[in-house]
């Protein structure tokens, strides 16, 4: 049975010392936080996740990652993303936390949430989405999931932390659109819906602020603007100036660092430079996380091995997404699934050697591990297997040339071919970027001569991050695999002979050529700085406003069936949410799931924005022939913008164009729904604009008036001006306070004064 004390509340420490208090702001160890024992606050484990539990075997080595204890590999956040499920999410969080519980660990580091803003990151397989909307929906699901057993989650990497290299020291230098509407947007929905226990600040500098030492970050905007009530933790190492994170509302330090940080803060303490109160109000935090975990009955062992590997195989299935499917013939039917009784050739050394997680600190020791090799065999008997392809950093010319002979002879003898293709470990891990989004050039000979042999060929990819696909065009099926877990090898063959019928789409765009990418010529930055160049302009936003191709756009994902949509409705509830509704029918002959995606735009907004930007999805299972509603809400403070004028969300009236699809470029329903708008008083002042003045309901009709008295100049002046040309807009943006001297002294500064004066009376 979970505690249900609030995630907020604080333990008493008013008996503590100084000392005592500094010594919870900091680990004890690597894994640990300190006990004061006389106070009953213990020592508790917090310990990585996010996809499993990678917890230390005690003796192990310093990090744990060479010798942790055995847990579900579920698959990791790139996979499961592409679910859109989120209750499956949740569910697979309830079993992250039921693991953590068995092994006595108070809060499991994940879930991450950041943006896939380049397909480079290396590390983003831990991430969900180039969507905001998407990682914070299905972030929250697993933190929900996670906290139901008791167990703290630990939102990271907060905030803005969307590339490994340089990341301990460089500065993502965003402007305030983006980084709200973008990079915070998702951790805000977390935050907000589900009240992680613990957020874990990045690395990186934030415009040049340290994230660990970030008070706009920390405190303003987390804990003042978003309600948060739990504790900021680091990333591991991430603290530069201990007292300075402290003062910024980071709570505790990991790792400990045998008491060096402790005696700084007491000494800050005890010359006035750290005011008491900051001490006592992290500590108090740190104390409530322990206490409520020793008060927490934990889940009794032992683990259900079998439970969770299902779960795993379960999650692993919904998170594939079927790429392409065409029939390799005219008059032939669709490549997949594959039919009973034909003889398929396995090939690529993935399908015996399975990658199924990222390289870094996320590596989990898995309970057991599927293969595909295996699962097709068992599955269809009649099955040749060839390696092609060597998984070793360096292979001789003579070996690749005989490893895909050796292909082509094993696709030359089957009915169909199935190539097993993707991204060894050490091209994409955590610590470093990726140097390209391609194949390795072996790999891709190996598609090439196999197609040659056999036009009926499968690839299926595994890789943590998007890869280009030179050979879509020739291949009929590609199946992207991601990374997959444990149970992942298993789940493939389901997919692969039609015992699931995939229903996975994608969370981010699959692009022609990396120079095509957003952040190209802003990725990875230089001098200790990266510009987000790109602006809103992430993901699908930035192919869709320049009307560019891609390879596969976001959110698509096939099926086995088909579905047809019917015309949408929206109504905008008295809460100012707009209710979108859409009956969808299966008419195909399987029964299937589609992801209901729904996308909004404002035509004539008075801001940039993208052509349409995901507000919301939804799901249904259907049978062959049945129709169902699909019923999204579209949450209204999700329709925001961030007013850099106003320094706050502001939601645009207007009539909102609404997209129903099946991706971002397979729109099927259109609607409207009108949404009042937030009023946005603004003071004026001398620089205000003369359009802003005029459209002000008090000045507006005064400076209308002055400027009659002026009409002779204005007059003159359009006399001259070719046919057309407005003067009203020309002067729009004209200073009022600049107005006087084109008045020939008709309009005073102490007149301007007067009326701007006035005029902000009114609306005070």
């Amino acid at each position: 049975m979970a505690d249900t004390t609030p995630a907020g509340t604080a333990a008493d420490i008013s008996g503590l010392s100084i000392e005592e208090k500094a010594s919870l702001t900091s680990g004890e160890g690597f894994w640990r936080t300190k006990a004061v024992e006389r106070a009953g606050i213990p020592s508790v484990m917090l310990t990585d996740g996010p996809h499993g539990l990678r917890k230390q075997r005690e003796g192990g080595d310093h990090l744990g990652i060479g010798d942790s204890v055995p847990a579900t590999c579920f698959p990791p956040a790139v996979a499961l993303g592409s679910s859109w499920d989120v209750e499956l999410v949740e569910r697979v969080g309830t079993a992250l936390g039921v693991e953590s519980s068995i092994e006595d660990v108070a809060v499991i580091l994940g879930p991450g949430i950041n943006i896939k803003r380049s397909p480079l990151c290396g590390r983003n397989f831990e991430y969900l989405s180039e969507d905001p909307i998407v990682s914070g929906v299905l972030g929250a699901a697993l933190v929900r999931g996670i906290q139901s057993q008791g167990v703290g989650a630990s939102l990271k990497h907060f905030a803005a932390n969307n590339q490994e290299d340089d990341r301990m020291r460089s500065s993502s230098d965003v402007d305030p659109r983006p980084l709200r509407e973008i990079y915070l947007r998702g951790f805000q929905r977390v935050v907000e819906d589900a009240q992680p226990y613990t957020v874990m600040c990045s690395y990186n500098r934030i415009n040049g602020v340290f994230a660990s030492e970030n008070r706009w970050l920390l405190t303003d905007v987390l804990r003042g603007e978003w309600g948060f009530e739990g504790l900021v933790v680091s990333d591991w190492g991430a603290v530069v100036d201990r007292v300075a994170a402290l003062r910024a509302g980071l709570d505790l330090e990991m790792p400990g660092n045998a008491g060096l940080s402790d005696a700084a803060v007491v000494a800050a303490v005890g010359d006035g430079t750290l005011d008491a109160s900051v001490l006592d109000a992290s500590a108090a935090r740190v104390a409530a996380l322990a206490t409520r975990w020793a008060a927490t009955d934990r889940v009794e062992g032992p683990l259900d091995v079998d439970a969770h590997h299902a779960l795993a195989r379960e999650a692993a299935a919904r998170s594939i997404v079927l790429l392409k499917n065409d029939a390799p013939a005219t008059g032939d039917a669709p490549l997949l699934p594959l039919a009973a009784g034909r003889s398929i050739a396995v090939i690529g050394a993935f399908a015996e050697k399975p990658r199924y997680q990222g390289a870094g600190s996320s590596m989990i020791h898995p309970t057991r591990l599927d293969d595909a090799l295996t699962a097709i065999r068992a599955a269809a008997g009649d099955v040749a297997y060839a390696p092609g392809f060597s998984l070793a950093a360096e292979v001789d010319a003579e070996e690749s040339t005989r490893l895909r002979d050796e292909a082509v002879a094993a696709a030359s003898a089957a009915d169909i071919a199935v190539v097993f293709a993707g991204l060894p470990a050490r091209l994409e891990s955590e610590g470093y970027d990726r140097d390209d989004i391609d194949l390795p050039a072996d790999q891709l000979a190996v598609i090439d001569a196999v197609v040659a042999a056999n036009p009926r060929t499968v690839v299926v990819l595994s890789n943590g991050g998007v890869v280009m696909l030179p050979f879509s065009q020739r291949v009929p099926a590609i199946v992207e695999g991601w990374l997959l877990g444990q149970a992942g090898g298993s789940a493939t063959a389901d997919v692969l002979f039609g015992a699931v019928n995939p229903s996975g789409k994608l969370t981010e765009t699959v692009p022609l050529r990396l120079e095509d990418t957003p952040a190209f010529l802003n990725f990875p930055g230089e001098e200790g700085h990266v510009r987000y160049g790109e602006g809103l302009f992430v993901g699908y936003r930035w192919y869709d406003a320049r009307r560019m191709p891609v390879e596969y756009p976001f959110g698509h994902g096939l099926s086995y069936t088909a579905f047809r949509y019917g015309d949408a409705s929206a109504s905008v509830t008295a809460r100012g949410d707009i209710q979108v509704r859409v009956t969808v029918t299966n008419t195909g002959e399987r029964s299937g799931r589609e992801v209901v995606q729904v996308y909004t735009a404002l035509p004539g907004s008075r801001v940039q924005r993208p052509p349409r930007e995901l507000k919301g999805f939804g799901s249904i299972e259907l049978e062959p022939g049945a129709s169902g509603e699909v019923a999204v809400t579209i949450r209204r403070e999700d329709l925001a913008y961030w007013d850099v004028r106003a320094d706050r969300w502001v939601v645009e009236g207007g009539e909102y164009a609404i997209e129903v699809g099946a991706s971002s470029r397979d729109l099927r329903a259109t609607v409207t729904a009108a949404v009042d708008g937030d009023e946005v008083w603004l003071p004026l002042t001398r620089e205000s604009s003369l359009g802003e003045v005029l459209a002000h309901p008090v000045a507006g009709p005064m400076v209308q008036g002055a400027l009659a008295g002026m009409s002779e100049l204005f007059d003159g002046a359009s006399s001259i001006m070719p046919e057309g040309v407005s003067m009203e807009r020309m002067m729009a943006s004209f200073p009022i306070g600049r107005v006087g001297m084109m008045s020939g002294g008709q309009v005073t500064p102490e007149m301007i004064d007067g009326l701007l004066a006035a005029a902000n009376a009114q609306r005070q």
